[in-house]
């Protein structure tokens, strides 16, 4: 940021702009256009929410600083409004009403499934278009031609997870996952697949891992059946503490972590990488071999303590996305153009934009890529591509 200041006072904003392929030299003064977002900014979601914004007022600063969107040699800056639902679909439904009818958002980022859901109710008939982060494959199997999905299908998982924990251990399995309606579609799914390559269900114990830190009778109950692989999975630290305590009762299987709760941050809790040892999840960002990974996550930490999570390094992905699709569509303010324009906007899109290497969107509006499964040998993550395990 500091460096593109300073080349810009030097040799002009086109310059600058034109190296980023996001304006030209001799601009009129940027106007605006509104991106809304609506999503849990207080309450027990609250850094879910503020890390899925995170990735959007990452991008927004980089768009603004490289100039805005051109569109018909006019030059528009991002401006983010951003409201909490709480996460509250009924409340997201408000928020959408609002981010439309007073500031004219052809655009509105939504965080999670409810939420979607609710604006799916009304936004092609108030025309914009949602883009969506949840991984659940409803979203875009409603016929709902203005929402985008950013992230993969969670069911993108489940047959890897299958083929890896089955082979690597045996044939039972045991549920000890959350109670909350992501975890019953995890289960709903993952059980099917399970069973249908070959495998039982030996027990099934779903527990509550936002009310309890003590889960060790829930496991006892699961472990008793001898279980092989144990499936495990809500927030990350209940999902660390189930691990630990599998662990404490003497369980030496594997384990299938479903993608909320990812593998480093359930290490932290579990005891250290060996207490997760044979598990199978999501691949952490720091760990990934795309290209743009390791760009998004220097880029990141000289920002920001920590290391980023996914939900904001896929939020700076799809707003970068959206921008080029609007100067694509020629449009800041046509939903359906900015829509049919993306395909167009994804292959133009550099790595430094596409922390995952996302490479086309599908008709229904996923935004498809080859996902990355991380299994934990001997203590260390070893990464797998979808597309290698499935052949």
């Amino acid at each position: 940021m500091k460096l593109n200041r300073i080349i810009r006072r030097a040799i002009g904003v086109g310059a600058v702009t034109a190296v980023l392929g996001l304006g030209t030299a001799g601009l009129a003064q940027a106007a605006e256009v509104n991106i809304g977002f609506t999503g849990p900014l207080s309450g027990g979601a609250a850094l879910y929410g503020q890390n899925t914004l995170e990735g959007l007022k990452m991008a927004a600063a980089e768009i603004n600083e490289a100039g805005g969107i051109e569109v018909d040699g006019q030059s528009y800056d991002i401006n983010l409004v951003s409201l909490d639902d709480k996460y509250a679909p009924s409340q997201s439904a408000v928020n959408g009403k609002r981010l439309v009818q007073q500031y004219h958002a052809p655009v509105v980022f939504v965080p999670h499934s409810g939420g979607t859901f609710a604006l799916q109710a009304f936004n092609q008939r108030d025309n914009f278009l949602v883009m969506s982060y949840t991984s659940i494959p409803s979203v875009t199997e409603k016929g709902n031609k203005l929402t985008v999905k950013i992230p993969p299908n969670f069911t993108d998982y489940i047959k890897p997870f299958v083929n890896i924990e089955m082979q690597r251990f045996g044939k039972k399995l045991a549920v000890a996952n959350a109670t909350h309606d992501y975890a019953k579609y995890w289960t709903k799914a993952f059980v099917p697949a399970w069973e249908a390559a070959g495998g039982e269900v030996v027990a099934s114990n779903p527990m509550d891992y936002n009310k309890s830190a003590d889960f060790y009778t829930g496991v006892s109950k699961v472990l008793a059946a001898d279980p092989d692989v144990l499936f495990v999975g809500g927030a990350s630290e209940p999902t660390g503490l189930v691990v630990r305590q599998a662990r404490e009762l003497g369980f030496e299987g594997g384990f299938v972590i479903m993608d909320q709760a990812k593998i480093d941050e359930v290490a932290q809790v579990a005891g250290g990488m060996d207490a997760v040892e044979g598990a199978v999840g999501v691949t952490p960002l720091a760990e990934s071999t795309n290209p743009g990974a390791p760009i998004f996550v220097k880029k990141f930490k000289a920002d920001h303590d920590g290391l980023p999570t996914s939900e904001t390094a896929y939020n700076y992905f799809a707003l970068h996305l959206i921008a080029r699709a609007m100067q694509a569509a020629g449009s800041v303010d046509d939903p359906k153009a900015i829509r049919a324009a993306i395909p167009e906007a994804l292959a133009d899109l550099p790595i430094e934009q596409n922390p995952y290497d996302v490479k086309k969107i599908t008709d229904s509006g996923n935004l498809a890529v080859d996902v990355e499964i991380a299994e934990v040998v001997d203590g260390k993550i070893e990464l797998k591509r979808k597309s290698d395990i499935d052949e």
